[in-house]
């Protein structure tokens, strides 16, 4: 960039820009075919503070989103694991805004404070951020069920985040936030904060802890055979926030919200919280390889709550399989096929039946959506890689009715797409 990354880090900055950009198009199924772009510009600048003010182990970080172009799974296919991960209201926004210092011996603690966006930390799969689908980032479940989506792309919320590393094998993070991203959520969140530079702290509290274990651990030697052992990440984690959630289908009295006398109050409950777990898991390493490149991963996700009374998703699940250099001597290529699956809680399917009864209707009644992708990285140069893309959806939205033809569900929907991240 004409020097300037140089220039910046005589001061012990460093910047990072990056633009993706994708065409998506439906052609079967959905509410209507179309074809959309959408693009988005990360902009991240990060300070350390030992280059810049000789205070060791600190790291300032602020980062900003440009989002651009349309959204394809609200134009056409009503899905509820909408089809790409940086799909969300056009704007230009703060995104972070954080300090992170460590401590003890070899940085075996560290704690960062500010706006945090937890996509970024917890619940992730490394295998899984190779999809263009938005619920191998942040899962389904949260998306749904927390306030505001949760504080996770393009979305952040103010709290700490503490992580230890007590050896090189296991890894504690654990965090307190606010609990929800913004400070009314009851209509669009991104709308509610269009430029990300209001920080509410109103509400309640959303807490987050993780376990994780890694295989080998950090460091360790091959064996005396000199072979490679399969690597592999394991994460247990659990998340409680303490706001107000409104029943799915119950109001205030007891009776059906379906129910033309309901008053429309829907019954209150206190806290919500889930459980997850994720799994990367290296099962096959090429030994004619020996840079190690070549090799085969599995990888799964699975997140639950046995709160159905005010949750639309009571389980998601995301799994799938990665080949790394699936052409020989393509070192950078990965190929993978993966998909994702949401559950629609017996008190969502609940409501659509009593909707059916009071209203003499036959409209479907929720039950789940399932996905599948295929997709394919191509490393083009250093700092350009392209990938096209093929999902199919089964049972959009989870069933619901399409609005062009009351009574029929949305039907099955083929989406094929490419795209492209350009690193400046």
């Amino acid at each position: 960039m004409g020097g300037l990354r140089r220039w910046l880090s005589h001061y012990g900055l460093s910047l990072a820009i990056t633009e993706t950009s994708e065409g998506l198009g439906n052609v079967t199924g959905g509410t209507r075919r179309a074809f959309d772009y959408d693009g988005l510009t990360q902009m991240l600048l990060q300070m350390d503070t030992q280059r810049a003010l000789g205070w060791y182990g600190g790291t300032f970080n602020i980062s900003g989103l440009q989002i651009h172009g349309r959204n394809l799974s609200t134009d056409a296919l009503d899905t509820l694991q909408t089809a790409s991960g940086i799909e969300a209201d056009r704007s230009t926004r703060l995104w972070e805004l954080w300090y992170q210092q460590k401590f003890l011996e070899e940085d075996r603690l560290d704690v960062k404070i500010g706006q945090q966006s937890l996509d970024q930390e917890f619940m992730g799969s490394q295998n899984a951020a190779l999809y263009v689908n938005t619920m191998f980032g942040w899962p389904m479940l949260p998306s749904a069920d927390l306030p505001g989506g949760g504080p996770a792309y393009p979305l952040s919320a103010l709290g700490v985040r503490v992580r230890a590393r007590p050896n090189d094998s296991l890894t504690f993070l654990a965090g307190v936030f606010n609990g929800s991203p913004v400070a009314d959520s009851t209509g669009d969140p991104q709308q509610s904060n269009p430029s990300g530079t209001t920080f509410p702290l109103n509400g309640g509290a959303l807490a987050i802890a993780e376990m994780q274990f890694a295989y080998p651990a950090l460091g360790s030697m091959v064996s005396a055979s000199g072979a490679q052992p399969l690597s592999g990440v394991y994460k247990l984690g659990a998340w409680y926030d303490t706001e107000s959630f409104a029943d799915l289908e119950a109001d205030n009295t007891g009776g059906s919200l379906a129910n033309p006398g309901s008053n429309g109050v829907p019954r209150s409950h206190h806290g919500d919280y889930a459980f997850y777990g994720v799994m990367d898991q290296m099962i096959w390493s090429d030994p004619q390889d020996e840079d190690g490149d070549r090799n085969l991963s599995f990888f799964a996700r699975v997140m639950g709550t046995p709160l159905e009374d005010r949750n639309l998703i009571d389980f998601s699940m995301n799994a799938g399989f990665n080949m790394k250099e699936p052409i020989p001597h393509r070192g950078d290529d990965t190929f993978g096929v993966a998909m994702g699956y949401a559950k629609v809680s017996n008190r969502a399917a609940e409501l659509d039946r009593d909707t059916n009864f009071f209203t003499r209707s036959s409209n479907p009644v929720r039950t789940g959506e399932v996905f599948i992708e295929m997709t394919y990285q191509y490393q083009l140069t250093p700092w350009c890689q392209i990938q096209p893309d093929f999902q199919y959806v089964f049972n959009p939205g989870g069933g619901i009715s399409n609005p062009n033809f009351p009574g029929q569900r949305v039907k099955d929907e083929a989406v094929i797409g490419v795209r492209m991240n350009i690193l400046f």
